[in-house]
């Protein structure tokens, strides 16, 4: 993968100018971004940051990642309370986690009377599930094959792992394989559009190169059509969009763009803040993870 800061940037640009063609924002507007954009190009520094940066299977990412995945995560902030609301509604019984890492969602199951089971590809994170939800039974699996029986569980939930897998159509087969007709399938996921923009977890490989976890970019129509082909019905579908600076208004000041991209491991978040007028813009009302809540239909 080849990330240039300078093509980000020219990217956020693009998308603002977008919404300004669109009439979300005025002349004025317009003309600053244009202006931005050439100052961008002349900035030599920019022009000489690119880097570039391995794709890293998520058995390997994640075995990285596992040391520091549960803090801080603002992804977890946005799932967690709509997920939990749905679990308030639903009855106690055997529930799935599937990719359930560090057991984040296995400790909400668990504390609302589930039995559970958890699977996921990395030994190291499914030992912190263990020693996080004693009760609970963890296994090695992996999403495409779970090691659990046919019609096996009530409830199966995945947290932001879909977008680790190429085709979502085998694995939802295997949720619906596993469920019990009438059981549950809640998911959650990076919104396409941020995956868009960048929102792929970043991971400093042992030998220093920087890496990205395999990440594919579904539309939400991916979801359904895979979910809808293995017997399963939408009962709800949400898009929380993260907290977010709008663009200054009139009466504000505009904002102090910083003049360093940052490190890497910050990309792209630390390169919005060289263009924080043109990000604000770009991002606004930008759905920031995708929930979806699944039944299997009866046979």
């Amino acid at each position: 993968m080849y990330e240039s800061p300078l093509a980000y940037l020219l990217g956020l640009e693009g998308l603002a100018l977008l919404r300004t063609f669109t009439g979300e924002h005025d002349r004025e507007f317009a003309e600053a971004r244009v202006a931005e954009i050439r100052r961008l190009l002349d900035d030599a520094s920019l022009a000489d940051a690119a880097v570039d940066v391995a794709r890293v299977r998520t058995s390997e990412g994640y075995r990285i990642w596992s040391r520091t995945y549960d803090g801080p995560n603002t992804a977890f902030d946005l799932d967690e309370p709509v997920l939990g609301e749905i679990l308030d509604g639903l009855s106690p019984g055997v529930a799935l986690d599937a990719a359930c890492g560090t057991g984040r969602l296995a400790a909400l199951l668990a504390r609302r009377g589930h039995r559970v089971l958890g699977v996921d590809s990395s030994p190291e994170m499914l030992g912190r599930a263990r020693a996080r939800v004693p009760d609970g039974t963890f296994h090695l699996g992996d999403l495409h094959r779970l090691p659990v029986a046919d019609a096996a569980v009530d409830l199966a939930v995945c947290s932001l792992a879909l977008t680790h897998v190429p085709d979502l159509h085998p694995v939802m087969a295997e949720f619906a394989r596993v469920l019990r007709p009438g059981g549950h399938l809640l998911t959650s996921d990076i919104h396409p559009e941020r995956v868009l923009r960048g929102a792929v977890p970043p991971v400093c490989l042992p030998d220093g190169r920087p890496g990205r976890l395999e990440s594919h970019r579904h539309a939400t129509g991916d979801y359904l059509r895979a979910a809808l082909a293995a017997g399963l019905q939408v009962r709800r579908c949400e898009e929380p969009v993260a907290p977010t600076g709008e663009p200054p208004g009139p009466q504000e000041p505009p904002r102090t763009p910083t003049t360093e991209p940052g490190p890497w491991e910050v990309w792209p978040w630390s390169l919005a803040e060289l263009v924080p007028d043109a990000a604000a813009a770009a991002n606004a009302g930008v759905p920031a993870e995708i929930i979806w809540h699944f039944q299997r239909t009866a046979p």
